[in-house]
């Protein structure tokens, strides 16, 4: 039977896999380091009690964060970074605001400005991948922004979106030039 690895062996494998928040890995450490303190208590190693072994197991998490932190294992800016690349195409500036502060991570401001002057040609992009057609009637564009307010684009860049959706779908009127 192989030995249980150690926290920091974890936090490294989590790490190695992707990158992760401080309160992501913690959440994930956590449940193995009260495990530990419980077996220790249990084989009559600890002497205080449950409350002082959570506080134990918690304090070691920490102390791996602190390693982590201090080796840059473990890195907001990556995390912010990584993440606003993965999620920048498909979703738009409210929707990863909001994970990002569930993680407990601000958007750094020139993030947040680069997400800002793209989020119009992301969201015709997405758009344009889940919709061939642009709205044709007021029951289809309602349904489209759905569509894209569930993805998180801002209400502003929507209309504009379908604006220019159905600008784009409406033939020209001019009439033709004849060369004689």
């Amino acid at each position: 039977m192989k030995p249980p690895r150690s926290l920091k062996a974890r936090a490294l494998q989590y790490l190695a896999q992707r990158e992760q928040s401080p309160l992501e890995l913690r959440r994930k450490l956590l449940p193995h380091a009260q495990g530990e303190e419980a077996a220790a208590y249990a084989a009559g190693e600890g002497g205080a009690g449950e409350t002082s072994a959570r506080a134990g197991a918690a304090a070691r998490v920490e102390a791996v964060l602190e390693w982590l932190t201090a080796h840059d294992y473990l890195s907001q800016e990556r995390f912010v970074e990584s993440r606003v690349h993965a999620r920048a195409s498909r979703f738009g500036n409210l929707r990863i605001r909001q994970e990002l502060k569930q993680h407990a991570v601000a958007l750094p401001t020139g993030a947040a400005q680069a997400l800002k002057d793209s989020e119009f040609d992301r969201a015709r992009d997405v758009r344009a991948r889940k919709f061939a057609q642009p709205p044709c009637g007021a029951a289809e564009q309602a349904r489209q922004m759905r569509f894209l307010m569930g993805r998180g684009f801002s209400p502003e860049v929507i209309r504009r979106v379908l604006r220019d959706a159905a600008s784009a779908a409406v033939p020209s009127r001019e009439p033709a030039e004849f060369n004689d």
